[in-house]
């Protein structure tokens, strides 16, 4: 047993997750292969947010089946959001899967493989920190989540919220930077929520400053996602006043009715969200805002479907993540709402949605037109290099040398709603070298 590939469907959470494992796994001996059929270990980290992806996850499932049948010797591993508490069905489904975990739940696939591989998990797995992480990072800072929003499945597959101790948090920061890191986003599926069950409730604001300070090898630090409900004049003051903190909130609204924002669970209205992007854009000057949006929730009208366009048009996201509602079972919506909106309605709507925010970016990303802007240089693309401003904006440019983890002032020359194209406005700083 020698090698190991991950794939991943969902959310930062599973790619946090599934970069996780894979530390732990490398601690064993075994390395990573990017073809799943060559591996000697397959995990695949599901997700059920919507019923596309769950269908993604059982086709690939499905597709395993005679590699594991023609290699029993071999281990086949689910884990992620599609497994629960109790996995019977699920292994009456797929027999020929292993072992099945929940989200975070590492050890059972840990110790099969130290047991095949004849090693002792306990004395050679230490924190689960990747080992070769790329110029980027996610750092999970707290698991689960308490809000129990009607459609969400989230609170039932990982859990109520469990913070990790802040201390342990900076100095996984520090390792990661010290193994080249540049820019680490603290994560959490209600990340505003971090610290209330730890000793003293530190806040995400404590958080922020602790690594801003304490890891001053960072250039760059981010988080998501945000609840509105939890957004704190703190958390937005620490964005505000911490250089290294940037300017990008992913804020979810999910509707603009305030009687779909009822039905949803989501505990503010139209007027309380408008009022708090107001607030944040006061505090942080070009702050960029995302956001996350269903259509077609049960019962939703067309009067409310138009307060959601209204919202897409009026408070002109960076990005919108849309979706059609598609019921998750488990959920309260599941249990008490009828899926009411037709399917072609609910397209029709998600078009509105993209047509309308493709428009506003188009006239945002025109505003970048002849600046120039920090940008994090993570990758190439189709002989390009590609990195991302402050606030997150993709931007590619050609340079000839090895830029890779360095932060460049690049002069923008295009814009697309998608992306932002340019040149060096000076030569690469060498003390920003990506450490491999």
């Amino acid at each position: 047993m020698s090698s190991y590939h991950v794939w991943t469907v969902g959310c930062q959470m599973n790619k946090a997750d599934s970069e996780r494992l894979g530390a732990g796994l490398e601690q064993l001996g075994l390395e990573w292969t990017p073809t799943a059929k060559d591996a000697d270990v397959i995990i695949l980290n599901s997700c059920v947010v919507r019923q596309n992806a769950e269908d993604r996850v059982v086709g690939m499932l499905t597709s395993l089946k005679p590699w594991k049948q023609r290699n029993p010797d071999k281990t086949l591993a689910l884990m992620g959001c599609m497994v629960g508490p109790k996995s019977d069905e699920l292994r009456a489904r797929f027999p020929y899967v292993d072992v099945f975990m929940q989200p975070q739940q590492f050890e059972p696939l840990i110790r099969m493989v130290g047991d095949k591989a004849g090693v002792d998990p306990d004395g050679c797995v230490g924190p689960f920190v990747p080992g070769h992480p790329k110029v980027t990072a996610h750092v999970p800072i707290i698991h689960g989540c308490d809000k129990f929003c009607t459609f969400c499945i989230i609170p039932y597959r990982r859990g109520r919220e469990v913070s990790r101790p802040l201390e342990e948090l900076v100095e996984e920061c520090r390792m990661l930077a010290a193994r080249g890191v540049q820019e680490v986003t603290l994560l959490g599926q209600n990340v505003d929520s971090y610290g209330h069950d730890l000793p003293g409730a530190p806040d995400l604001a404590d958080l922020l400053e602790a690594v801003h300070d304490g890891v001053p090898e960072l250039a760059r630090i981010r988080f998501l996602t945000s609840h509105p409900n939890d957004m704190s004049e703190r958390i937005i003051d620490a964005v505000a006043r911490l250089p290294r903190a940037m300017e990008c909130i992913n804020l979810p609204f999910q509707a603009g009715g305030d009687d779909v924002l009822a039905a949803m669970r989501r505990g503010y209205t139209n007027a309380q969200y408008r009022e708090l992007v107001g607030r944040v854009r006061a505090a942080v000057p070009g702050v960029a805002m995302v956001t996350d949006l269903i259509v077609g929730f049960p019962g939703e009208t067309e009067a409310q479907f138009e307060d959601s366009l209204a919202m897409v048009q009026d408070l002109r996201f960076d990005k919108v993540h849309a979706a059609a509602y598609s019921t998750r079972p488990g959920t309260i919506a599941a249990r008490k709402l009828e899926d009411d909106v037709p399917d072609e309605e609910k397209k029709r709507r998600l078009r509105a949605i993209e047509d309308v925010q493709e428009s506003v970016l188009t006239e945002i990303n025109s505003t970048y037109l002849g600046s120039t802007e920090e940008v994090l240089v993570d990758g190439r693309s189709r002989g390009r290099w590609q990195g991302r401003t402050r606030s997150d904006k993709l931007v590619f440019f050609d340079d000839e040398r090895d830029l890779l983890g360095r932060l460049m002032q690049v002069r923008i020359t295009r814009t697309t709603p998608w992306s932002l194209q340019g040149r060096l406005a000076e030569a690469p700083a060498a003390s920003l070298s990506f450490r491999a």
